[in-house]
C-alpha cells in the first residue's frame, strides 16, 4: 500500500502510466477509488496519480489533526515527493478547495485546472448571490446523484455509496468558511476549465456560471444527465472535456514556445 510521509502524515497515492502529470482530487463522498473510470483512460498518455486527502480512504488523521486547512500543502508535498515538478490538475467537489488553492499558490507548478461540480471555496459576493435559495438535500444519494441515475441504474448508483463507505469516521470534516476571493481570481494565470451537471443541487449551474465570470479565460461545460457527480454519471462526456481541454493546452503551449 503506497503511502508518502508528507505534512505530518501518511499520505495514500497511486500513480499509474507515464507523461505529463495528472492529478485527480476527489470530493468528501470519494477516495481515490473514485476515478476508476478516467484512470484507464488518460494513463495511456498521461502520469495519473490519485490520493486520499488526510481523514479519507487510508490517509488516517489523528481527531486533532489539521483537517482540510492542510490539504493544499499536503498535495505541494505529495508532488514534491513524486518528484513532480509540474502537473494538471483535476478536482471532484471538496477537492476543488484543494487544487484551486494549489493552483493559487503554486500557479508556476500548474499547467491546467478542471474545477467539476466545485466552487473550490471561492468567497465572494457575486457567487453569494448565486447561491441564494439553494438548499440541497441534507444526505443520501440525491445529494450527489441525478434521479435517473438512482431510478435506472441502481448498480451504479450502489457502487457509489460503497466507495463512498469506505471512509473512516471524520473528526475534521467541516470546512473553513474562508476561501480565495473574486480578486484572488482575477490574477489566476492557470488555464481553467469548469464542469458542472445540468442537475447539480450543490454547486448548480447558475454558481458555476458565476465563477466562470470570475476567473479571466476561463471554459464551462453544462453536462446534461449528471447532478454533482459529472465525473461518475457521464463519465464519458468529462473525459471528452477534460482530454480536449488538456490538447488545448498542450497546443497552445506550443504556439507560444514557436513565437
Amino acid at each position: 500500500m503506497p503511502k508518502a510521509s508528507v505534512n505530518g502524515i501518511e499520505l495514500y497515492y497511486e500513480s499509474h502510466g507515464e507523461g505529463p502529470a495528472i492529478v485527480f482530487a476527489h470530493g468528501a463522498g470519494g477516495n481515490h477509488l473514485s476515478w476508476f473510470q478516467q484512470v484507464p483512460t488518460f494513463s495511456r498518455n498521461y502520469r495519473c496519480i490519485t490520493f486520499d486527502h488526510r481523514g479519507w480512504g487510508a490517509s488516517i488523521e489523528s481527531n486533532d489533526g489539521p483537517g482540510r486547512s492542510a490539504f493544499v500543502e499536503d498535495l505541494k508535498q505529495l508532488l514534491d515527493y513524486l518528484e513532480v515538478e509540474r502537473a494538471y490538475l483535476v478536482a471532484q467537489s471538496m477537492g476543488g478547495r484543494t487544487c484551486l488553492g494549489f493552483a493559487l499558490a503554486y500557479p508556476e507548478r500548474t499547467l491546467g485546472l478542471v474545477l467539476g461540480d466545485t466552487t473550490g471555496g471561492v468567497n465572494d459576493p457575486a457567487l453569494e448571490e448565486a447561491q441564494r435559495g439553494v438548499a440541497p438535500p441534507l444526505d443520501g444519494l440525491l445529494r450527489m446523484l441525478s434521479a435517473n441515475t438512482i431510478d435506472q441504474h441502481p448498480n451504479r448508483a450502489f457502487l457509489y455509496s460503497q466507495i463512498s463507505g469506505l471512509n473512516p469516521p471524520r473528526a475534521n470534516s467541516v470546512a473553513s468558511s474562508e476561501g480565495p476571493t473574486g480578486a484572488d481570481l482575477a490574477l489566476q494565470p492557470v488555464p481553467t476549465l469548469l464542469i458542472v451537471g445540468e442537475e447539480d443541487l450543490i454547486a448548480p449551474v447558475q454558481v458555476m456560471r458565476a465563477l466562470h465570470r470570475l476567473i479571466p479565460g476561463s471554459r464551462l461545460a453544462v453536462v446534461p444527465g449528471a447532478a454533482h457527480s459529472t465525473y461518475f454519471e457521464q463519465s464519458a462526456e468529462f473525459n471528452r472535456l477534460v482530454a480536449d481541454f488538456l490538447t488545448q493546452i498542450l497546443a497552445e503551449t506550443a504556439t507560444t514556445a514557436a513565437d
